[in-house]
């Protein structure tokens, strides 16, 4: 049965195609988070809690703005199937004014009440100076990280994937000399310890959409430099349009970042060296997320195209590939995780400033992520790379929360503050909780076929169609 479903040289050769460069990008979007955690972990236990209880800021900006881009997705995919370019342009601008008002609202608070943000995740003197040190800093990439993931995404529906991989290659390069330049004062540069670490972070982040917005000027893309009045001439029909379907998503995306972030104020408050251990599990997590964000967004784009251009049929055939897919892929990554954990663990304590307490907790968390990996994945690709781009952003989020809010936060807190179980049995309890429920929840719904909602009207007439042939 899998030979049959698998045997299409075309849906691979496309599959790859957008597949495998995005996986690079996010690969080396990781790298920049990996080269931050291990430079900062050279400072100690202390420098790297603080740098993950500011990153829980930019963590819970990084929803709203996913959220954004990911329902605006749904439009550029199934427009990109139409060829309506003016959709795209116009998709293009009401999610650029939406991202940027979020983003400056996150940045004003990280710059003039970083303390506050500190002081929900811990009150050591220490801790909280070196925190507020940081975000106060990095809170100025905020527009830039917007701007970027937002830019990649109209790149990545309109099958153009290598420049977001180049530049990425670029700035994360970049990242890792100012980093090393800035937290210790090589190459020239003014030693600035964790405050070298945010400036090099800013300086990246913009170099990322500054370099495709000049590039494409250059190529004088349709998208980016659409006539001013065409991309912001949207009607009011339009922005409706536009936010009956991504609100769901970023209600979605929002609020399940909400509940990361009651997480790890509880985890946090456990004890910093908790936190520090996260920070490191966070970062492999990105890393190996890299494989399966290029999957769900060739999904997304697939998937996405074959609804709004009316090809119902090869759009479920192709939904179904990657339902198997990326759980079978999920096993193979999860099994090199359990086997070189110790390994990975061990190269965040190469100056031995990380404390032993940090390090056996880490490894006790990842080995947990590992061996929920392939059920996580069920749930993501589902709701990230299938039901949003075939127009169904409601059910999504109705899953996402219902899991989260009344299942697995309520689970984790009666562990913790009731039954005061260790952190790692809390940790457990947070991620079983959430995700057999929802993986069963999106199975069931992605065999009902009523995800399958076009934007377009091609895609609501052959629907139409498809629905009377069954």
């Amino acid at each position: 049965m899998l030979k049959t479903l698998f045997n299409d040289k075309k849906f691979w050769r496309t599959v790859f195609t957008l597949a495998v460069p995005i996986g690079i990008q996010n690969l080396l979007s990781a790298s920049f988070t990996l080269v931050d955690t291990l430079m900062v972990g050279q400072l100690g236990d202390v420098s790297l809690a603080a740098v993950g209880m500011a990153g829980q800021w930019s963590w819970i900006l990084s929803f709203f703005t996913f959220g954004i881009c990911s329902g605006a997705s749904v439009f550029f995919a199934q427009y990109f199937g139409e060829q309506n370019k003016e959709g795209i342009v116009h998709t293009y601008g009401v999610a650029l004014v939406s991202g940027i008002l979020c983003s400056l609202v996150f940045m004003m608070v990280g710059i003039f009440c970083p303390q506050l943000v500190i002081k929900i995740f811990n009150r050591t003197p220490e801790v909280l100076q070196a925190g507020t040190d940081y975000l106060r800093i990095v809170a100025y990439s905020y527009p830039a990280i917007l701007m970027n993931i937002l830019i990649n995404t109209v790149l990545r529906s309109t099958h153009r994937v290598k420049l977001p991989m180049i530049v990425s290659l670029f700035t994360t390069v970049l990242n890792a000399f100012l980093d090393y330049g800035l937290i210790f004062g090589a190459f020239g540069l003014p030693g600035m310890g964790i405050k070298g670490a945010a400036v090099a972070t800013v300086i990246s982040a913009w170099s990322g959409p500054a370099i495709i917005l000049v590039v494409s000027a250059f190529l004088r893309d349709e998208i980016f430099y659409a006539p001013i009045k065409e991309m912001f001439g949207f009607k009011l029909p339009f922005v409706k349009k536009f936010y009956k379907r991504c609100f769901p998503v970023v209600l979605n995306e929002s609020l399940w970042g909400m509940g990361s972030f009651v997480y790890n104020a509880l985890f946090s408050n456990m004890g910093y060296e908790y936190t520090a251990a996260i920070s490191i599990l966070r970062t492999f997590e990105n890393i190996s997320i890299s494989f399966f964000v290029g999957l769900t967004n060739a999904a997304c784009v697939i998937v996405g195209k074959d609804i709004g251009s009316g090809e119902i049929k090869k759009g479920v055939l192709n939904a179904k590939r990657f339902m198997i897919l990326v759980p079978l892929v999920s096993v193979f990554i999860s099994a090199i995780i359990v086997i070189f954990r110790n390994q990975l663990v061990g190269i965040f304590n190469m100056g031995n400033m990380i404390s032993e307490k940090t390090l056996v907790c880490a490894r006790s968390i990842m080995l947990i992520y590992a061996l929920e990996l392939p059920v996580r994945n069920i749930p993501y690709v589902g709701i990230v790379g299938i039901f949003r781009s075939g127009g169904d952003t409601k059910k999504s989020m109705q899953y996402d929360l219902l899991t989260l809010w009344c299942v697995a936060v309520p689970v984790t807190f009666i562990a913790a503050l009731v039954f005061k179980l260790p952190f790692v049995a809390v940790f457990l309890c947070s991620y079983v909780s959430e995700d057999y429920l929802k993986a069963y929840l999106c199975i069931r719904h992605f065999r009902s076929k009523k995800w399958i909602k076009p934007i377009t009207e091609t895609g609501k007439k052959a629907l139409a169609e498809y629905l009377k042939a069954e």
